[in-house]
């Protein structure tokens, strides 16, 4: 039997304890049972406790009509303001506003009588003692209720819980209203010796994190949660650390800017990723992003397959744009993103546009017969030391391509380049092919009426043929740990913040500019490698293999000349970008000797700009 087939048995396998809610019936019982008792309770005491049989019937007669009472005043209640779930504390304040409107009802009843069925102070005690009467009743089936939709001890995995906040809480009550749920909270940790010996639904705080170990022996728990939804690197590391030391798992709730609704719950509790231990500064949260932009817009996005572009994708879709056409000529990833976004990938749908930057025709004929009026551009050749033995390749993709998509855009509305900060004072093949595109967009702005831009960022996160997806494979084969240098540092973003560049790019960017978002410190890649490493089931050595041809020891996000301005957006540069002639790329010769290509690259991108005037017709390159 398959495990997922498995699973599904044993879930279905699990008792399913069923909450009986209360009747109607059954809490008037109660309640006539509470005013009884009440009423009877007050003129025993007010009589010291010796009654006669009369004044005991009296008394529960008197108890009976303010039951009565009772439910007519209910009754008027929740015709007004409606009900409340029983045993909530809405209906504990309605509960007792009835019950103080009864007990003055009674009394003004009875204080003009001449023969009392009940003493004077009889209505108000009595009501008192009914009212917690009532309460005491409903607060005994919430709480039977409550331990009713905890998870089963029997199949349910014991956990603990660092952090008592809101986000710690929220899957506190989450775990304990699921019945059915795999994790049952069996202690709590904190840090503030203001909740030590706290008890939060039932569970006690055990203490902070130096008691984890102890915590661990005296629950038996078998993992332990981070339930702080913002929690530093620094913190996940430490109490990661401590947690494996136990024989425990560890894991985390994921920062709120990743959370759908911003609200928790145990869906979302997940393993710690390398950017959690890495502790980088996400800033996207801070950015605006107005999608009446692109509702309804025809939009087209190259390099559709790729890590950037399949992401840019799932984006786009949530704003309900008119059209999306996803173009790239890699037919697998086109499988894997329909797949993605569909749940199906029957590769037949008008959608999906299998084309090659290199196919200058095709790339105008498409443009031109689909129409679009946004273009977000991501379609590249990116892996530098590769790029840098094969330059040609670079000029047939990444120049020439780009540029067969700029020559067809004249009626596009929107085009957004993306491009990298190795741009920024290039020094590699894939930095100046990049540099020139950045030049051939502005070209393109000054030409034509629609806004065309670049947006500038450094290093993906988990992306196809990134470094920590390098480390990953690294580690799964049992090889060592690769690094270039001990001191090489790089920006590195997650796919989730590159997007929202993107689309902050589409939203305000203007003319011939490229946007270069402040992606806060670099990272050192030696600090990486052992983060991952410390992961590794088995020890993992690093080897420093020396720097690559084309490679920095650290990366700009600004070249020479270029100055960081933020005029729209406190962490939102924009640079200006000289144009550059698509006259001056008859120079390139992609089948020349590599070395002269390379020099040619480099010689384009410290060109002088050339004047150009807005409308007027370049002719066209020739590959």
């Amino acid at each position: 039997m398959p495990p997922s087939t498995a699973l599904q048995h044993t879930s279905d396998a699990l008792p399913r304890r069923r909450v009986r809610r209360p009747t109607a019936a059954a809490l008037l019982v109660g309640d006539t049972a509470g005013w009884v008792a009440g009423l009877t309770a007050a003129a025993w005491t007010r009589y010291e406790f010796n009654v006669t049989a009369g004044q005991l019937t009296r008394a529960v007669g008197a108890g009976l009509a303010a039951a009565l009472l009772h439910v007519a005043i209910s009754w008027a209640q929740r015709r007004h303001w409606g009900r409340y779930p029983v045993g909530s504390v809405q209906e504990a304040q309605a509960l007792a506003a009835t019950a103080a409107s009864t007990g003055i009802a009674m009394l003004l009843a009875v204080i003009p009588l001449v023969q009392r069925p009940v003493p004077a102070s009889s209505p108000l005690v009595g009501a008192a003692i009914a009212l917690l009467c009532m309460l005491a009743i409903r607060c005994a089936y919430r709480r039977h209720n409550d331990r009713a939709l905890r998870p089963d001890a029997r199949f349910a995995t014991p956990v603990l819980l660092f952090g008592t906040g809101s986000a710690g809480q929220g899957l506190l009550r989450a775990m304990l209203s699921d019945p059915r749920g795999r994790y049952l909270p069996v202690g709590l940790l904190d840090d503030d010796p203001e909740k030590r010996h706290l008890r939060v639904d039932g569970v006690p705080v055990l203490g902070g994190r130096g008691e984890i170990a102890a915590a661990v022996r005296q629950t038996f728990a078998t993992t332990l949660i981070l339930s702080v939804a913002n929690a530093d690197a620094a913190l996940i590391r430490e109490l990661r650390t401590l947690t494996l030391s136990t024989g425990a798992e560890f894991k985390v709730l994921p920062p709120v800017r990743e959370l759908v609704d911003q609200r928790v719950s145990v869906a979302d509790v997940r393993s710690p990723n390398i950017a959690d231990l890495l502790g980088r500064r996400q800033v996207v949260t801070d950015l605006f992003i107005n999608d009446d932009g692109l509702r309804g817009r025809r939009v087209l996005v190259t390099g559709a397959g790729g890590s950037i572009g399949s992401e840019l994708c799932r984006q786009l879709m949530k704003a309900n744009p008119g059209e999306l056409m996803m173009l790239d000529r890699d037919e697998s990833a086109m499988h894997s993103l329909q797949m993605s976004l569909s749940g199906r990938a029957l590769l037949d749908g008008p959608e999906l546009i299998l084309a090659d930057l290199r196919d200058d025709e095709g790339i105008r004929r498409i443009i031109r017969e689909r129409r679009p009026d946004v273009i977000f551009h991501a379609a590249a050749l990116k892996h530098l030391t590769l790029l840098q033995r094969h330059p040609g390749e670079a000029v047939k993709t990444n120049v020439w391509g780009t540029l067969s998509v700029l020559e067809a855009c004249r009626d596009v509305g929107r085009f957004v380049n993306i491009s990298t900060d190795k741009a920024a004072d290039p020094v590699s093949v894939l930095g100046y092919s990049k540099r020139i595109t950045e030049r051939l967009t502005a070209h393109a702005a000054s030409r034509f009426p629609g806004t065309f831009l670049s947006v500038r960022f450094g290093n993906v996160l988990s992306s196809r043929g990134s470094v920590v997806t390098a480390f990953q494979r690294q580690i799964e084969s049992g090889l060592p740990l690769t690094v270039t240098h001990p001191e090489v540092t790089r920006y590195l973003m997650t796919v989730h913040e590159a997007v929202h560049l993107v689309l902050q790019a589409a939203e305000i960017g203007r003319d011939g500019e490229a946007l270069v978002l402040d992606m806060g410190e670099p990272v050192r890649i030696a600090d990486l490698a052992r983060q991952m490493a410390e992961q590794a089931a088995s020890p993992v050595p690093i080897v420093y293999t020396g720097l690559r041809p084309g490679e920095k020891l650290h990366e700009n996000l600004f070249g020479a000349g270029e100055t960081d301005t933020r005029p729209l957006h406190p962490l939102v540069s924009h640079v200006t970008v000289p144009v550059l002639d698509p006259m001056e790329l008859s120079r390139l010769d992609p089948y020349d000797d590599p070395e002269k290509t390379v020099a040619q690259l480099a010689l384009l991108c410290d060109q002088p700009a050339a004047p150009s005037v807005r409308g007027a017709v370049q002719p066209p390159h020739s590959h």
